[in-house]
C-alpha cells in the first residue's frame, strides 16, 4: 500500500505539470515511462518515438521519459494512461490489458507466431486491429505501434533440456490466464508474481524459473540466480507502443498526426532492434561466464502440448477469427 501511495503521489504531481497554461502560451510536455535504463530496446524505442514526433511535428514539444521503473511497472503505466494522468505514452505488455480486452494477451502467447516474418506480416496487414479497437473503446488507450520481437526462452536455476525436466518446474508466468494454462499444459507448475519480484523469488526458492527475452535477462540480471537458459524459443514477444486517448484528444491535430506516424515507425524500428540483438546478447553473457545456453531437444513436443490450449482459449475469448488469420499467413 505504501508503494502504491508513493506512486500515486508522484503521478498526481506529474499530471499537474501538463496542460496548465493557455494553449497559446504553452509548450506541450508529454510524459513517457519505461521499466528499464537507456540500454534496453524499449527505452531506445521510446527515445526513437520522441525523435520522430519532433521531426514530423516541426514545432516545439517537450518529452520527459521516466526510466528505471520510476513510475512503477507496465501495469501501472497502462492504468495511468487509462486515467489520463502522469503517463502519456509507454511500451506495455498485452498481459496488462486483459481487464479491458480478453484477446489482448492472446497475441503475445506462446507459439502464436511461427517466426519473425509471420509476425511482421501480421502487423503490416493490420490483423490486430480488432484488438486495438476494443482496447481503445474500453480502456481509452491507443495501440499506435508494435515493438517487441524478442524471442522468449526459459531461464532456470537448473538445466531442463527435455519435457521430462520441465515437469513440475516452478516457473513464473505473466499475469494472463493463457500463460498459466499453456505452461501448465506442458507440465510446469505455473505461478504469477510481479516481474520485479522474479529475481528474489528464485533466490528464495519460491520459484525456480521464469521466461524472458535476452534483453530482459540481461537488464534484470536473472542470470545471477538462474544461469541456465533453455532455448525453448516458445514465443516472440509483441509490445505495443501505447498512448493515452485522453491526452491525445487534447493535442493539436497536427501533433496527433505526428504521434500516430511516429509511433508506427518507432514500433517497427524497435522490433527490428530487439529481434536482431537477441543472439548477440546471449553470446556475450555466455562468453562472460554469466549464463549457459542449453539446447532444448523437444521444442516440437512443447509446442504440441500448448497448441490445443491456444485453440480452445481463442474460441473462449472470441479470437478464433484473428487466430485463423494469423495461422493463414505463410
Amino acid at each position: 500500500m505504501k508503494r502504491l501511495s508513493f506512486l500515486s503521489s508522484i503521478a498526481i504531481a506529474i499530471a499537474a505539470t501538463a496542460f496548465t497554461l493557455p494553449a497559446s502560451a504553452q509548450v506541450i510536455t508529454l510524459h513517457g515511462a519505461s521499466q528499464f535504463n537507456d540500454d534496453h530496446p524499449f527505452t531506445k524505442g521510446l527515445t526513437k518515438f520522441e525523435e520522430l514526433v519532433k521531426k514530423y511535428y516541426g514545432k516545439p514539444v517537450n518529452f520527459v521519459l521516466h526510466k528505471n521503473s520510476e513510475l512503477g511497472l507496465e501495469k501501472d503505466y497502462f492504468a495511468y494512461m487509462n486515467q489520463g494522468i502522469s503517463v502519456d505514452y509507454a511500451i506495455v505488455s498485452p498481459a496488462h490489458m486483459a481487464t479491458f480486452a480478453k484477446a489482448a494477451p492472446f497475441i503475445d502467447a506462446p507459439f502464436v507466431f511461427r517466426d519473425h516474418d509471420q509476425m511482421n506480416k501480421v502487423i503490416a496487414q493490420d490483423i490486430l486491429k480488432p484488438i486495438a479497437d476494443e482496447i481503445a473503446q474500453k480502456a481509452d488507450v491507443l495501440l499506435l505501434g508494435y515493438g517487441g520481437g524478442g524471442t522468449r526462452n526459459i531461464f532456470a536455476n537448473k538445466p531442463t533440456p527435455t519435457m521430462a525436466d520441465l515437469k513440475g518446474l516452478k516457473i513464473r508466468v505473466q499475469g494472463a490466464p493463457i500463460w498459466t494454462r499453456t505452461f501448465s499444459a506442458a507440465g510446469m507448475a505455473s505461478t504469477v508474481i510481479a516481474y520485479s519480484e522474479i529475481y528474489n523469488g528464485i533466490q528464495t526458492g519460491v520459484i525456480q524459473a521464469g521466461d524472458n527475452e535476452a534483453a530482459g535477462v540481461e537488464q534484470m540480471k536473472f542470470y545471477e540466480v538462474a544461469p541456465n537458459l533453455m532455448l525453448t524459443k516458445h514465443a516472440i514477444s509483441i509490445r505495443p507502443i501505447c498512448f493515452s486517448g485522453k491526452t491525445l484528444r487534447k493535442l493539436p491535430a497536427d501533433l496527433q498526426a505526428a504521434i500516430r506516424k511516429a509511433a508506427a515507425e518507432a514500433g517497427d524500428w524497435e522490433r527490428e532492434l530487439e529481434s536482431s540483438s537477441d543472439t548477440a546478447i546471449l553470446q556475450k553473457l555466455e562468453k562472460e561466464g554469466k549464463l549457459k545456453q542449453v539446447a532444448f531437444s523437444e521444442r516440437d513436443k512443447l509446442r504440441a502440448s500448448m497448441e490445443p490450449v491456444l485453440a480452445t482459449y481463442a474460441k473462449e475469448i472470441g479470437a478464433e477469427a484473428i487466430y485463423a488469420r494469423i495461422n493463414a499467413i505463410k
